[in-house]
């Protein structure tokens, strides 16, 4: 992360601080004489990577708060995790919903009433809390404590730069895996994972849609993965973005993947109206072993099948049979039946 920090802080934070914590009252003509600043920084400035060489400019030096002062860092790793999360979420999960997701899904009945914008809600709702609640880790990673490494040179070797990635992806299903079964525990999940299972039939927007807590806890081992294994710096940063587009893709209705191996959508959504099977976030073989693992009907991957209200019948049925003991009684308001007290 002290790559996207570098990044921000060059055009971003530096001038924010610089205006907000100037090393002294900022002049009339704020900001073109930097140089009259009194402090005196002990700040020296270190590229993050190599692959990037950013000379900081005057702003740099101007405000009170140097680059490498704690309180900074926090505050700017917090604003970066939410809003770049923000960003990513808003973008990829609004052309999940205009290219890839089916709109048939919202005439389910068990689909809700104002479902996208109670996602959309929940999800902003969250976003700062999993920022703040993450920051601490995130501010180990960049005193040094991690094994994030630069060049190839630095890490175990070339054909270590490839095999980190199904390793990272093994590691983090595994944590995922008993994380996410831990919050369907009937002390845990009403108080913190039920919020996520408000979405019987998910769109894009629930992706991120997490009580604060357990999206927190679901996003920790991708963080703890450095601190036990070596993880490239870019590695690192795409590896955020792929986990975000993952999230999204899951829950996006769209049923390509009928791969016994892989925890694409068809599993995911099993589990939102099935809720105590496939948890799981990339592949189904911590749920084959754990015996969670229920596999999705054929006809959710025949085109003409599965919309039909055959298969919406059976799900509901599904859903309610397993309802009552998770949650016991049914709080959603759901489309149809709105639909139905507006006609009375």
């Amino acid at each position: 992360m002290d790559v996207v920090l570098e990044v921000a802080d060059q055009f971003l934070w530096d001038h924010m601080y610089a205006y907000i914590l100037p090393a002294r009252p900022a002049p009339y003509d704020y900001p073109d004489k930097f140089s009259n600043a009194t402090h005196h920084s002990t700040w020296q400035y270190k590229p993050s990577t190599t692959f990037i060489n950013l000379t900081p400019g005057p702003a740099a030096y101007a405000s009170a708060w140097d680059r490498d002062n704690i309180y900074r860092q926090a505050l700017s790793l917090f604003l970066i995790i939410w809003l770049f999360g923000l960003a990513i979420y808003f973008v990829f999960a609004t052309l999940s919903y205009f290219f890839v997701f089916d709109k048939t899904t919202m005439k389910h009945p068990r689909f809700l009433k104002n479902q996208i914008l109670l996602e959309m809600k929940q999800a902003n709702q969250s976003f700062p809390g999993m920022a703040a609640l993450t920051v601490p880790i995130v501010l180990l990673e960049l005193k040094g404590y991690s094994k994030l490494y630069d060049t190839t040179a630095d890490g175990p070797g070339r054909w270590y730069d490839y095999f980190q990635f199904p390793l990272f992806v093994f590691f983090t299903d595994f944590c995922i895996y008993w994380i996410h079964r831990g919050l369907h525990h009937p002390l845990v999940y009403k108080h913190l994972h039920k919020p996520h299972h408000k979405w019987i039939m998910p769109t894009p927007f629930a992706s991120h849609a997490f009580h604060p807590l357990d999206g927190y806890a679901q996003g920790l081992p991708y963080h703890l993965f450095p601190f036990i294994f070596p993880l490239q710096k870019m590695a690192y940063i795409a590896l955020f973005v792929f986990i975000n587009f993952w999230t999204i893709m899951i829950h996006d209705g769209e049923y390509i993947a009928n791969n016994p191996i892989i925890n694409g959508a068809a599993c995911h959504s099993v589990h939102h109206f099935a809720f105590n099977y496939n948890y799981g976030q990339f592949t189904t073989l911590w749920d084959r072993l754990g015996g969670s693992y229920r596999q999705p009907e054929e006809e959710l991957f025949q085109k003409e099948n599965k919309m039909s209200k055959k298969t919406w019948e059976k799900q509901v049925q599904v859903m309610e049979e397993v309802l009552k003991d998770v949650e016991g009684d049914d709080d959603r308001v759901y489309v149809p039946e709105a639909e139905t007290k507006k006609s009375q």
